[in-house]
């Protein structure tokens, strides 16, 4: 599952609409290994490199329930990050790595502009929970339970749909995603050659 790692650090290509593995749902992760530590410091890298806050495995061509996030950059979308109900420094947690992440959305909505690094230069409004419960396990095995608001919850819900197949067009209203039917089809057809 994990052929195509190599062995040097490195920025990976970014799968881009139209590409299959986009709709795949990721495989579980059993125990992490020496390969798949390196193929989240390269996730973590090319996410850099992109300018990105998140980054699933289905995006670099790889389906298996693994994503990165890092929001610890951005000063205009606030986040927050609370363990065992007490507020924590996100920022400490960053660049956080996930394995088989799951949510518990909460009931509360908002609006918010969202794009996606596999859809280069698309750009459209959301509706995501403002907060959310997750379980997941680190890289060293160790189990990861908290609850994220702001720009943190909706990266978690963004990633965690890729994860499963789902994207954020996906997500768009009819009107947003007809005003971008046109950049989808120039993807689309780019990704078939």
């Amino acid at each position: 599952m994990l052929s195509g790692i190599r062995d040097a650090d490195m920025v990976l290509e970014i799968v881009k609409y139209g590409n299959p593995v986009l709709r795949a749902k990721g495989a579980e992760i059993g125990e992490a290994d020496d390969r798949l530590r390196k193929l989240a410091d390269d996730m973590i890298e090319t996410m850099e490199a992109a300018n990105g806050v998140g980054l699933a495995a289905q995006q670099i061509g790889v389906p298996i329930q693994l994503a990165v996030i890092d929001v610890s950059d951005v000063e205009d979308r606030p986040s927050e990050m609370f363990v065992d109900g007490k507020e924590v420094d996100f920022e400490a947690f960053m660049p956080m790595v996930l394995l088989n992440p799951a949510l518990e959305l909460g009931k509360e909505t908002e609006d918010g502009i969202e794009g996606c690094l596999s859809f280069p230069e698309t750009t459209g409004d959301i509706t995501r929970s403002q907060r959310v419960k997750v379980k997941a396990k680190t890289l060293d095995g160790k189990p990861l339970d908290f609850e994220a608001t702001g720009l943190l919850a909706r990266a978690l819900q963004h990633e965690v749909d890729h994860l499963h197949g789902i994207l954020f067009i996906d997500r768009m209203n009819a009107a947003s995603r007809a005003s971008i039917s046109g950049k989808l089809k120039r993807l689309q057809k780019a990704a078939r050659g």
